[in-house]
Formats: structure tokens, sequence, C-alpha cells
């Protein structure tokens, strides 16, 4: 069968490669087309459209790139035209997707999502569309069966594949140094708003060694340019033997802020975009959070700062805190109960095999 898998972020790019490997367990024939990155293409999926022509994140970013995104989307009407897939996968990136999904069902193309668009937050409209082009849904957070049930929608909950994908990493934590994580995020605008303020937490905490946690898809010169003087080191997509050292993180709210968590480790969630695209959103979104722990957990389990709360103040003081022995035990414990919700049973097989057979039930 062939496959067409697209996702326009990192964390999508990760879960595909899994799915990969594990729909070529039960499927020997398997062809996989992508738009995504290293990951996927490391398991056999040919690229299409690499990640950084793919990830814009924010009104005022999608507008500025609105050329390439109406380029990009009539390049994916072309291609699934030509390559006529068995089935398509949408992993995230809702914007895009639902357009594509859309296409997809007018050319009588099966369409699977994996990973919810966050309807639940905002843009609830985007229901109606679901329900037309989605043929079945795979959510990964554990109250989003029961809602995208509720709406007459066709969905399965297996848990959050970070649990297997962490679990196979073996993950261990040695924090045998003083280390603080630094992840500015997997977008341009992201880095370049948010790393000068993580920076200056450098100088104020001095006993410790302060590592950046780059993205293969950005150049590392640009992270160099930013980073000028500063005594810190870059690594690139090594973020769970980073978290391993580390006896604390900063995090740009994503993906990134439930891997911290599933490895154990304390945290600060923070978020910094154009002026244009926060009063939008302050007035689009519904949830209470940003951060994925608090949201699941539907408490302040962890600090948030955005726009500007995000401030070398503010981050100091949070830092301090997430560093404070007292509230490690406590921050733990609230993990524990994370965990839990999200069932660590979460098999990539299991996943591939209902897909394949919801196929051909179909």
């Amino acid at each position: 069968m062939n496959y067409y898998i697209i996702s326009g972020e990192s964390s999508g790019d990760l879960y595909g490669s899994f799915l990969i490997e594990s729909i070529k367990k039960y499927d020997s024939n398997a062809t996989f087309f992508c738009w995504g990155g290293d990951h996927m293409e490391k398991k056999g999926g040919k690229i299409i459209r690499p990640l950084n022509k793919l990830s814009f994140m924010g009104f005022w970013e999608v507008f500025k790139n609105l050329f390439t995104i109406l380029y990009n989307f009539q390049l994916v009407k072309k291609d699934i035209q030509k390559k006529k897939p068995n089935l398509l996968i949408l992993i995230d990136y809702p914007g895009f997707n639902l357009r594509v999904a859309k296409y997809a069902k007018s050319k009588n193309i099966k369409v699977i999502w994996f990973v919810a668009p966050q309807v639940w937050a905002w843009k609830e409209s985007r229901i109606e569309k679901i329900k037309k082009y989605i043929e079945r849904m795979y959510v990964v957070l554990p109250f989003e069966k029961n809602y995208f049930k509720s709406k007459n929608i066709n969905v399965q909950y297996f848990g959050h594949p970070l649990t297997q994908i962490i679990r196979r990493e073996r993950f261990i934590n040695k924090k045998t140094k003083k280390v603080i994580a630094l992840f500015p995020g997997s977008r341009k605008q992201e880095v370049k708003k948010i790393l000068p303020e993580m920076l200056k937490l450098i100088d104020y905490f001095r006993d410790y060694k302060f590592i950046i946690g780059a993205v293969k898809n950005i150049d590392l010169r640009f992270y160099k340019k930013i980073i000028k003087n500063y005594d810190v080191k870059l690594v690139v997509n090594q973020t769970y033997k980073l978290m391993s050292i580390s006896s604390a993180t900063i995090v740009t709210s994503g993906t990134i802020s439930l891997e911290a968590a599933i490895c154990n480790l304390p945290q600060v969630v923070c978020y910094k975009t154009s002026f244009i695209s926060f009063f939008i959103a302050k007035r689009l979104v519904k949830s209470k959070y940003i951060s994925l722990v608090n949201i699941i957990l539907n408490r302040p389990v962890v600090d948030e700062l955005i726009q500007d709360d995000f401030n070398s103040e503010n981050l100091i003081f949070s830092l301090e805190k997430a560093l404070n022995r007292n509230n490690i035990s406590k921050i733990q414990k609230n993990y524990k109960e994370l965990l839990q919700k999200l069932d660590k049973k979460f098999s990539f097989d299991l996943l591939a095999k209902d897909m394949l057979s919801f196929y051909k039930k179909n």
C-alpha cells in the first residue's frame, strides 16, 4: 500500500517515524511519501517537503508567509493526485491539514488523523470539517476521547505516544552535574523571540552549566548569531539525553513540556509571539493554560510565563522555585498522576494495526 503522511512540526515528524516502523511490520510492501523531517526519512519515508518549509505559528507569522503556504497547498494537491495514496495520515498541523483532508476526500482517498487539533481550546468551528473529511481520529490526551465522541466523531484513544518513545530511549536520570536545559522552540520565529531572554539567566545562575537543545531544521549559525558571547553549549536533536543530565529545564510551550514531565524534570514553560498574534489569540483561546501538563491535570502544576510575563525577573524567580527541593518533590508527585492519566501502555504497533484494520473494513 501507498501511505501519504503530513506533519508540519518536529513532534509530528517523530511520531510519524515510529508509525512508519510499525506499519512496516504488518505491510511489507508499504511505501511512504512524507511531509516532515529527518525522523521519517531515516525510517524510509520519501520526503516531499521538509519541515523548514512548513513550520509557521501565529496569525502574523502565517500572514507573512502566506505565499509559501499557498504554494505548499498547490504542491500537495498535485503530489497527492500523482501518487494516489491508499491512505492519507495527517499528524496535527490543523490549519494546513484540514484543507488537505477536504481535497483528499474529494478524490475518494481515506483520511486518518493522528494527534487531534485542539478544537476544545479554540476554533471549535473546525468540528464540522473534521466530521466531513476525517474517517477516523486518534487522540493523545485523556479527555479528548469523550470530547470528540460527544461531537459524533469516530475516535480512538490508546494513550500518549511519548510514553512509548521515551520508554524506548531507556531514559535514566543521570544528574551528576548542575545543568539547565534550554529548549527555545522548533521554529525560527520562536527562537528569535525566546532564546535571548533565556540566555539572561546565565549571569544569574553561575553555578550551573546551560545547554541549548537545538533542532536540526534550524541552521546552527542562526543560534550562534543570538548566543554571541554567552557561555552556553549547543546540542542538536538530543532532547532526552540532555534532559537526563539536567537539573531543570526552561521550555517553549508545546510537546516539549510533556516530554520534560515524562522525564521527571522540573520545568518552567514560556511563550512569546508577535503583539498582533498574541492580541488575536487571547480573544480566541478558551483554555486557561498553555502547558500540556497544566491542561491535562487542569491546575497550575508548572509555572507559565506568557508574553509580557516572560521576562528575566520572572524567569529567575520561576527557575529558583523549580530547583527548590521541596518543590521538586511536589512536582514529581504531580508528574506521577499525569503519567497515570496518559496510560503508559501506548503502542505504535497497536495504533498501526488498528489503522490497517479500519482501512480494510472500509
